[in-house]
């Protein structure tokens, strides 16, 4: 399930005239009773809802004043998550006829039109508070509080992910709250801007709406929204011609597969990369180590211990987390029956929160082997919404877990082997080879199963620690000999040989002005740069300054130079 939660507003959404109708009421336990989370989110004065609104035992969780503060009707207990409203502001909005004015834990309000009367009261005190509307209501908050700052403070008390959410509601101050969740829904009596930027509108108005939003959660958890939620697909790289290639962040199944020292881990870890910046939690099996160095993730176990099971489900009950399980500790043999005691315990965790989102199984021929001999009978289904797997030998990967595969990426310079090699582990006919495209300029081969589309070329861009390993090699490494630039002069007098950045600025600095010259006129510098280095960037830059006649060998030795370090760094 990937909705496991309903955050809806009260005014104008689920209430009419300030009330909620027995029928809707009704809809959100028959929502409850489905196993998902109520959540109210309201700009109302908490004491105002209890009053209003008896029902309201039956959310697990309130959100009220606008984000400013936590309700749990279970216990009564309220969390207040901003400042309260300085007494001086209040007295000076009540001497100057501001009516109404409401005062709660962190959060004044009135009406329009005082908001100009307000605006000048918070300049006159030097206040760091802002206005925000709600229809005709215009309420006073501290600075950065908002519906989807409150609702993140509701999830993390709940162990959920705004990507499970489900966010439904009619005014101005719903934007955040759409935006936060990984579905927007407006009803039908929503104000048009918020129409606009939902990912679904109802037919029906206020209560009626989310009813009917209700429904379709129920009956098919809104998976007809799938091609419509644009808004979170996964940027994983650009065709030759430009074009971006994207990956749906839910129900995708990746094989990342290709030789040994081909360049997969740094294709996982580009992918993974779009994953952390998207929120989305991950769990990664790691057997080798190999996929150590990502951002916003922690490393369980090391090549002297294996890390253990509680552990693991631990970290992953926050969501905000994301686990790297290392099973260097682990004989190897061993690896496929430690995947298939954990993955239990990742669908309990998925049945609950809908989390991990992303399940990332490297080495998977040794995870989940082809051999039903050597180990291991896990399945993947029901683990996590996304799944990847990451492998030399798709030949030695089960059938059960190949069978899923929807986008399969060839990384190396024999696409059509991995290609062929897939569809025999899988049990259909390969394609032609006519129809794979020769792997070039480190792209590599994208095949997306299912559709009528023929494999194609894709450039993935780096992630971060490929890019870093990058400028460290190029920087400081060595390029190997045929890479690097060689300083020869007009004769052909010299044979030095730079085999990265360092050395080449250091000799660029000691050779004479015409040797310099001789090969700043060919054009050598940006050409190296763009073939060796495979720096398109520098070497366009350096190509500009190698045009420019008029400047002197000196300046165009400091320009070449300062383009180089401030890309790369210090050379000194």
């Amino acid at each position: 399930m990937r909705y496991m939660a309903l955050a809806c507003d009260y005014d104008g959404t689920i209430a009419g005239h300030g009330i909620v109708a027995p029928q809707e009421v009704q809809s959100l336990k028959r929502l409850a009773a489905s196993g998902r989370k109520l959540i109210l989110v309201t700009g109302r004065l908490l004491e105002d809802l209890l009053q209003v609104f008896p029902e309201v035992s039956m959310f697990d969780i309130v959100v009220g004043e606008n984000g400013a503060a936590l309700y749990k009707p279970s216990t009564g207990e309220i969390k207040v998550l901003g400042e309260a409203p300085p007494a001086r502001m209040i007295q000076l909005a009540r001497a100057r006829g501001i009516e109404p004015l409401n005062v709660g834990h962190a959060i004044v309000d009135t009406r329009v039109p005082h908001e100009g009367a307000m605006v000048e009261i918070i300049r006159e005190l030097g206040l760091e508070w802002q206005l925000i509307f709600n229809k005709g209501a215009v309420m006073i908050l501290p600075t950065g509080i908002n519906k989807a700052t409150g609702l993140k403070a509701a999830l993390k008390e709940l162990g959920l992910s705004p990507h499970n959410v489900v966010g439904v509601g009619d005014a101005e101050n719903d934007h955040a709250l759409l935006s936060l969740c990984e579905c927007g829904a407006a009803v039908a009596n929503a104000l048009p801007t918020l129409q606009e930027r939902a990912d679904l509108v109802t037919t029906e108005r206020a209560g009626s709406g989310v009813t009917q939003l209700i429904e379709r959660m129920i009956s098919t958890d809104l998976s007809e929204l799938e091609t419509k939620l644009v808004r979170h697909d996964l940027k994983i790289g650009s065709e030759e011609d430009g074009k971006l290639v994207v990956l749906k962040p839910y129900r995708s199944a990746i094989l990342v597969a290709g030789p040994s020292g081909s360049g997969k881990s740094g294709v996982a870890h580009a992918l993974i990369e779009r994953l952390v910046d998207s929120r989305y939690q991950f769990c990664l099996i790691d057997p080798e180590g190999d996929l150590q160095e990502l951002d916003k993730a922690v490393v369980l176990g090391n090549a002297q211990r294996a890390p253990t099971l509680d552990e693991i489900m631990h970290l992953l009950q926050n969501p905000s987390e994301n686990a790297v399980v290392n099973l260097l500790a682990v004989p190897i043999p061993d690896r496929p029956n430690f995947f298939a005691m954990l993955t239990p315990h990742l669908h309990e965790l998925y049945a609950k929160t809908g989390r991990p989102h992303w399940l990332i199984v490297d080495e998977a021929h040794h995870i989940l082997p082809s051999d039903r001999s050597k180990g291991g009978s896990a399945s993947l289904n029901n683990i996590a919404g996304s799944t990847m797997l990451v492998t030399v030998h798709p030949e030695h990967v089960s059938q059960a877990a190949l069978s899923t595969i929807d986008s399969l990426i060839t990384v190396g310079r024999y696409p059509h082997q991995t290609v062929r090699s897939f569809c025999t582990a899988v049990g259909v006919s390969s394609l032609p080879e006519s129809d794979i495209p020769e792997s070039h300029n480190g792209n590599v081969i994208a095949w997306f199963r299912g559709t009528d589309r023929k494999p194609f070329s894709l450039h993935i861009e780096p992630s971060k620690a490929e890019r870093k390993r990058h400028r460290r090699k190029y920087a400081q490494g060595d390029v190997g000999y045929e890479r690097s630039f060689v300083f020869r002069g007009p004769d052909s007098k010299l044979k030095l040989r730079a085999q990265n950045l360092v050395i080449f600025l250091q000799m660029a600095e000691g050779v004479d002005e015409d040797t310099w010259q001789f090969h700043l006129r060919r054009q050598d510098y940006s050409r190296w740069l763009r073939g060796s280095i495979k720096d398109d960037e520098l070497a366009n830059v350096v190509a500009g300054i190698e045009t420019q006649s008029s400047m002197t060998a000196e300046d165009s030795l400091k320009a070449v130079k300062f383009a180089i370090e401030g890309r790369y760094g210090g050379t000194e």
